[in-house]
Parts: structure tokens; sequence; C-alpha cells
């Protein structure tokens, strides 16, 4: 099971718990063999809630065959206060973000690619996202982070998706967080 300093890497979802990564990782693959000529997006995103004496952190992992299904689950992670400052939660949801985008090495991205390769010139794709929970309009809080957090992304590989695009953290890991 692989940890760091202070986590261990568990999720889970609604048919599934106590998950570690390599369970995650083996769904994701059995999930697209199923039809290795789909159009895949893996999309990982992180959502908070600040709640009376802690912060609730989901972040949530989805691999998508476009028009055909999903499979999906999260990952808890809680701050013992209230993080009120808008910047910090949104930076930390980024690097929790970050966090779970970087177990996904170049052999994992490359196993992944290797299932949709032999069908690419029947259409199938393989791509990667970042989900954050941030937006651009005028009436969003958010919007002043936007730029530094896309480009956070953008330095680690992964297409950034915002608001209302990044379903995975503004809507499935937001389920969560309550």
């Amino acid at each position: 099971m692989k940890t760091d300093q202070n986590h261990t890497y568990l999720f889970q979802n609604l048919q599934e718990s106590h998950l570690t990564f390599e369970h995650v990782f083996n769904r994701i693959l059995k999930f697209m063999n199923r039809n290795p000529r789909g159009n895949f997006r893996l999309m990982v995103g992180t959502d908070s809630q600040v709640h009376c004496n802690r912060t609730v952190f989901i972040t949530g992992i989805v691999i998508q065959n476009e028009g055909k299904g999903a499979w999906a689950c999260i990952r808890k992670n809680i701050v013992p206060r209230k993080m009120l400052h808008l910047h910090e939660r949104i930076s930390y949801e980024t690097s929790l973000t970050e966090e779970i985008v970087s177990l996904f090495t170049t052999e994992r991205k490359n196993e992944m690619i290797n299932i949709v390769l032999p069908y690419i010139y029947q259409g199938a794709t393989f791509s990667m996202e970042g989900h954050l929970d941030i937006g651009a309009g005028k009436r969003n809080k958010t919007r002043e982070f936007v730029n530094e957090m896309v480009t956070r992304m953008e330095s680690i590989g992964v297409e950034p998706k915002i608001k209302p695009d990044a379903f995975v953290a503004s809507s499935y890991a937001n389920r969560y967080t309550k």
C-alpha cells in the first residue's frame, strides 16, 4: 500500500470501500478494457466544505467512456480546523488533486494509452484532466485564482478544466463534502 508521511491512499465508492490506489488503478484498466475503442477521459478533481470544527476535502477520480458510462471513486481528507481563507482552501484542493494525479506515473499512463492505441485510427481516444472548483465568471469569488491554479495543472501535464466544465470537482466531489 502506498503511503506518504501523513496519508494512506484509501478510496471508496458506493459499491466498495478501503480501496488502495492499486485497486483503483486496476478498476480503471478493467473499465477501459471492456471497450478499448472508447473515448476515455480520466478526470481528477477536489472540492471542500467548511464545517464547524473542520474542513472536509473530497478528491474524485472518474474514468468516463463518453456516451458509454463511467467508473468513479473518492478519497476523503479532513483538516481539523475551519479553513476560512478562500485562497488557502482552493490551493489545498489543487494540491490534493496534484497528489492523486502524481500517482498516475508515466508507466501507468502508458498502460492506459496502450489499451486504446491499437484503435486510434478507429476513433479511440484517451485524455487526462484536472478539474478545479473555480470559475472565471465576473461574480465568482475564485476568478482571481484561475491563472495560478490552471498553470499548476498544466505544469504537471494535465489538461485543466474550470467551471462549468469541472464537474468532477464541482458536482461529483461536492456531493460528498456535506
